[in-house]
């Protein structure tokens, strides 16, 4: 067989594995990659941020629970009835679109979701109704906004991304409610930050039920759990499901908080 001939039966031949490698190779495809996109912010809750506490998420004193002033409520299309609680975002003035009498450029603010920014239909979408249908808004913790906005501005335009959130320890869980009502809120959530489902287990049953969204981070079951050991199942809004075996002790009382080892 002439030389040439052989070289390119052996580069078939390469190629023909190459080939059959690649067929029996798994492509995973890369996540979506996290978009800027455009939106305005407006800033609340005083120089320290004192008045944010509490909001339509249920986190309560937000020092405590760990997001401090780098917080935000969000507008209607953002907020999604609560199922944005715990989300994070970066933020930065877009200086393209801003005076920059009040814009500091090149800064960026990293905040969660912990409130809601009501619509005001008796005012304009563009002249105080900033929270109104269809605007992403943002009106963050006065601290977190001066990072990127000088104070008199009052608002800015911004541009917006979704964030993997990062926090210290596990996810914790507050049990309110009464026998047959058990309001479970879910914080200190890292990753997606929010959850999509939830699921409890009893100590006496082999049995997962599902809960349900009430409001904010809070989620709800009408079974009677009151002083069993219970598990936790969540799974987050990318998809990952974690199992908190036996988190809540027996003998637990409305009121208390369980802080588990476990984090997204």
């Amino acid at each position: 067989m002439a030389p040439a001939r052989v070289v390119a039966v052996m580069l078939l031949a390469v190629g023909s594995v190459l080939l059959s490698v690649a067929a029996d190779t798994t492509t995973v495809p890369s996540p979506e990659p996290f978009i800027w996109q455009k939106a305005h912010a407006t800033f609340y809750g005083g120089a320290d941020a004192s008045d944010t506490m509490g909001g339509a998420c249920g986190y309560g004193n937000l020092f405590s629970e760990g997001y401090g002033t780098r917080t935000a409520a969000l507008s209607t299309v953002l907020f999604n009835d609560g199922a944005a609680c715990g989300q994070c975002y970066k933020i930065a003035c877009d200086r393209k679109r801003a005076d920059p009498l009040f814009c500091k450029p090149g800064v960026t603010v990293t905040v969660t979701a912990t409130n809601f920014c009501p619509p005001n239909d008796a005012l304009p979408n563009d002249d105080g109704g900033w929270c109104n249908t269809p605007r992403p808004h943002f009106d963050m913790a006065q601290p977190a906004w001066e990072k990127i906005g000088v104070y008199k501005g009052g608002i800015i335009p911004v541009m917006y991304q979704r964030v993997p959130c990062v926090k210290r320890g596990g996810v914790r869980f507050k049990i309110n409610g009464h026998d047959y009502f058990n309001l479970v809120l879910v914080s200190n959530v890292a990753a997606a930050g929010s959850i999509k489902s939830m699921d409890v287990k009893s100590s006496d049953s082999d049995d997962w039920m599902p809960m349900a969204r009430n409001w904010g981070a809070n989620w709800h079951s009408l079974v009677n759990l009151t002083g069993k050991m219970l598990s936790f199942r969540l799974t987050n809004t990318d998809g990952h499901t974690i199992v908190f075996n036996d988190v809540v002790p027996k003998g637990w009382t409305f009121g208390q908080s369980f802080v588990s080892k476990l984090q997204f």
